[in-house]
């Protein structure tokens, strides 16, 4: 009788909820497979690791992770997060979630909590749509790409998420796609040592909703687009960056080290209070 082996990574997946709910072919799945990864390499305690996540098809990740996990409401991950980091200072927090979810009802959070330097890591997936409640127009969504909010065509204008991270502070920010799997995970590693605010935006295809409807062809055809066009510019100018001019520029643009939102916190009550002050770590 053969013997079953287990995954490398099963210790770090709820296994008894497997098999999970992504498409065949959705990049999603590569995403947490390249986390998981980078958590093995950093060698985390997982009693203070803790993923949130909010709504939509990224934001299962957090019900498949066998860490602490916290699965939000619709576009409020940033703002639990930011709570949850303060109050647990002695662990990572990483907010896992979609491109909807993170950069639309989201958007604001997202600013601000890069604005303070929270210390928590972000990974952003972005296919380019709302995949799980029916395809709608993202503000990631490409110029005249059909969506069902738009069957004629998207006409607004695309964020440059990178640069919209740098722009509201974030200290560490990369992008990277499904197919360039070793340095997705060296980067995500690289974020859950950071100290501060951390963003990856990981390109990824959704083949059931946004290729379909786009006739791009299976995800396999996005990957290879990803393979043979996608540009490597590590430290390039995050305002040159965005999708819309038809390159796909990948790379860790911003890496740069300042006081998190608890240190300034710590200075500020510190020189009001002098000895008084004592800091909070965390329960022992």
């Amino acid at each position: 009788m053969t013997e079953i082996k287990a995954h490398p990574v099963d210790g770090l997946l709820r296994t008894d909820r497997i098999p999970h709910i992504w498409c065949p072919g959705c990049g999603v799945g590569t995403s947490v497979n390249c986390f998981t990864r980078a958590i093995e390499k950093v060698g985390m305690d997982l009693d203070k690791l803790h993923v949130v996540s909010g709504i939509g098809c990224t934001g299962r990740v957090a019900g498949y992770i066998n860490v602490d996990s916290f699965h939000t409401t619709h576009g409020r991950a940033l703002a639990f997060a930011t709570g949850l980091s303060l109050s647990r200072p002695d662990s990572k927090v990483v907010v896992y979630s979609g491109d909807g979810d993170l950069t639309a009802i989201g958007g604001n959070h997202l600013i601000h909590a890069a604005r303070r330097n929270v210390d928590m890591t972000v990974i952003c997936v972005n296919n380019y749509t709302y995949g799980m409640t029916g395809g709608q127009v993202t503000p990631t969504t490409p110029d005249k790409a059909l969506a069902s909010t738009a069957p004629f065509g998207n006409y607004e204008y695309t964020f440059n998420v990178p640069h919209l991270a740098v722009s509201s502070g974030a200290t560490y920010v990369a992008r990277w796609t499904v197919f360039h799997v070793r340095q997705l995970t060296r980067a995500m590693t690289k974020a859950l040592r950071h100290k501060g605010f951390s963003f990856i935006e990981v390109l990824s295809p959704c083949p059931t909703l946004y290729m379909r409807r786009n006739k791009l062809g299976a995800a396999v055809n996005l990957m290879e687009y990803f393979k043979e066009n996608a540009v490597v510019q590590d430290g390039a100018d995050t305002a040159t960056v965005g999708l819309e001019s038809g390159e796909t520029i990948i790379g860790e643009f911003v890496n740069v080290r300042k006081p998190t939102l608890k240190e300034c916190y710590e200075e500020r009550m510190s020189e009001a209070l002098g000895d008084e002050f004592v800091p909070y770590e965390g329960d022992k």
